[in-house]
């Protein structure tokens, strides 16, 4: 009888033990699709297809190359942000398509880059006697650059939108080229520790600076919790983005 009874006691605890792991579990899906920047209509837009890009959604993300043209090497992979949905960066993926470039945009389980961070195997086999660069935007970025710091012979060059490589991701010492984009208006970019961050670059690194940028325009997401007011549109800052990503790579031919 004690048996029965201590039985069905560890039963119990087993069940609201699994029962309070599904509440929180769930609760923090809940919180984090709270949190969760979603794409704006522009970005919704450049999903689509057109004469000049076609879109494709595949198992890791979204590819985006040019229509009836040879594609222009390198190709390009991108990791979102921390919590900001793949999609808000279809403006930047349609720009560099439009420009000859295959572009793949990863999508991170959670949206966050720290589970996915070799979410490039997949595009890459793709194409493996293509060439790549790797990049990002904020978390994307430094994860970007830990996925090169591992694999830097599958890769031509990484660049970092509002990002930073960590100790973990050190590039300094590989043969990579490097490209670091910054908005003078970032509220959300710690600037000391991307300052800090500089060592683990080479010393050729090419820095580059949007007057009046800022972090969430680098996506099309809207405004960003802590970030400053932009001075200049999002247009704009995207323009000067694509201008930075294609000098640098003109650089590789």
């Amino acid at each position: 009888m004690k048996t029965a009874q201590r039985t069905n006691k560890w039963k119990k605890i087993m069940m609201w033990t699994i029962l309070s792991i599904v509440i929180i579990v769930a609760g923090v899906f809940v919180y984090l699709n709270s949190v969760t920047y979603s794409p704006s209509e522009r970005a919704e837009a450049a999903m689509t297809s057109d004469a000049q890009v076609n879109v494709t959604k595949l198992k890791d993300g979204y590819r985006f190359e040019p229509v009836d043209t040879k594609v222009t090497e390198p190709n390009i992979i991108f990791y979102p942000g921390g919590l900001v949905e793949p999609e808000s960066y279809s403006p930047l993926a349609r720009e560099m398509a439009e420009q000859g470039h295959r572009v793949y945009i990863a999508n991170m389980p959670m949206n966050l880059a720290i589970f996915g961070q070799n979410k490039a195997d997949s595009f890459i086999e793709e194409h493996p006697n293509e060439a790549f660069v790797i990049g990002g935007h904020s978390l994307g970025g430094s994860f970007a650059s830990r996925y090169a710091a591992e694999h830097n012979e599958k890769l031509e060059g990484v660049f970092f939108l509002a990002s930073y490589a960590d100790e973990g991701g050190s590039l300094k010492n590989t043969n990579l080229s490097i490209l670091q984009i910054t908005g003078s208006n970032d509220g959300v970019l710690n600037r000391e520790s991307w300052e800090s961050a500089k060592a683990n670059l080479p010393e050729d690194t090419t820095y580059v600076s949007i007057e009046g940028g800022n972090h969430g325009q680098f996506g099309s997401y809207g405004m960003q919790k802590g970030d400053n007011q932009p001075e200049v549109t999002e247009e704009k800052q995207l323009e000067e983005v694509v201008a930075a990503l294609e000098n640098w790579m003109n650089r590789f031919e």
